[in-house]
């Protein structure tokens, strides 16, 4: 397999953020920078604002979504944002690049990538892949390294992988392939909200990837672990707000996300808010850091060349800025 490289990690990008991450240290206020366009699925962020948790905890927080046509480390490597957004694999394959990024917490307590199949489909098991088709939206992120990461395990010879774009659920209908990846909060509720019946099917019993979490420039951590802690005190308060007000949950993210409006649109974020929620509280704290899986991924990631060599996890990762964050 061939090394991947993200599509961040251009050269002016590394340029750039040789010349430092963002000055936490002289603004109270941290820019957050949420992937693309809104969307429910970053709920606690838009509740955690709307509902003052992060200033009750001691920081203002500003969210800032990213154009379609940006890289996801250009805004933090250049100083824009202060915390982004991103999986854990992606720090690696950007530390692998030359972008100093220190993960200071995993949102989602499970790796959200999943095998969607046809209700009716003959394939159970990951197993039954062997011989049939499956469809990823290209070769990068978390659907591929998903899929890496499953034929790894299961040790897989025969699987045809297709790169079909963002079109999973007319791929799959219209049986161009026997299978996609996507994502279980995401392309699988889409599909069963559209009138689609799939099943899902986990990659793997132990996946060896880390999921969305949030990640700042190495640099920046000293000096400013107190702000960090308060924004991960804030996310936790929006996630138990949201576990016990979804209505209002909704109403808050409407403010961000325009289109739920519509009465239709509105019922497919609930029932992606339904299945997003349980990834962030799948843990006893939001944000919990899992050392041994962070070094089973470096594994991986190596065997695998989605990166050139180890990457150092002291520097990758962090379990300070979670460990007294409520109960943790």
């Amino acid at each position: 397999m061939k090394k991947l490289a993200i599509a961040s990690l251009t050269a002016s990008v590394l340029m750039l953020a040789a010349c430092g991450g963002g000055d936490t240290e002289s603004d109270d206020a941290l820019t957050v920078g949420l992937t693309y366009i809104p969307d429910v699925q970053f709920f606690p962020f838009y509740v955690g604002v709307e509902k003052g948790y992060f200033e009750e905890a001691g920081v203002t927080v500003d969210l800032r979504h990213h154009g379609t046509q940006e890289a996801l480390f250009t805004a933090i490597a250049t100083g824009e944002e202060d915390v982004v957004f991103t999986s854990g694999d992606e720090v690696m394959s950007g530390r692998d690049e030359g972008v100093e990024l220190t993960s200071i917490a995993t949102l989602y307590s499970e790796y959200p990538a999943t095998l969607i199949v046809p209700a009716d489909s003959d394939i159970e098991t990951p197993e039954d892949l062997e011989g049939k088709t499956v469809g990823i939206p290209g070769e990068f992120g978390g659907t591929y390294f998903g899929l890496l990461a499953m034929i790894d395990y299961y040790d897989l010879q025969n699987v045809d992988v297709q790169t079909i774009g963002f079109t999973q659920m007319a791929a799959l209908s219209r049986g161009g392939v026997d299978a996609v990846i996507g994502f279980v909060n995401n392309d699988a509720v889409a599909m069963q909200t559209q009138g689609y019946d799939v099943r899902t099917i986990d990659l793997a019993p132990e996946v060896p990837l880390v999921g969305p979490g949030m990640a700042v420039m190495t640099e920046d951590l000293a000096g400013n672990e107190e702000q960090y802690k308060a924004l991960m005190e804030g996310l936790n308060q929006a996630v138990e707000f949201a576990e016990e007000n979804p209505e209002e949950t909704l109403d808050i993210v409407t403010e961000y996300v325009s289109n739920m409006k519509d009465p239709d649109v509105r019922e497919a974020a609930a029932a992606t808010m339904e299945a997003t929620l349980p990834l962030y509280t799948g843990n006893d704290t939001v944000g919990y850091q899992d050392p041994e899986l962070w070094e089973a991924m470096n594994t991986f990631m190596v065997d695998a060349e989605l990166i050139s060599g180890p990457v150092d996890i002291s520097e990758a990762m962090t379990t300070d800025i979670v460990t007294n964050v409520i109960g943790n």
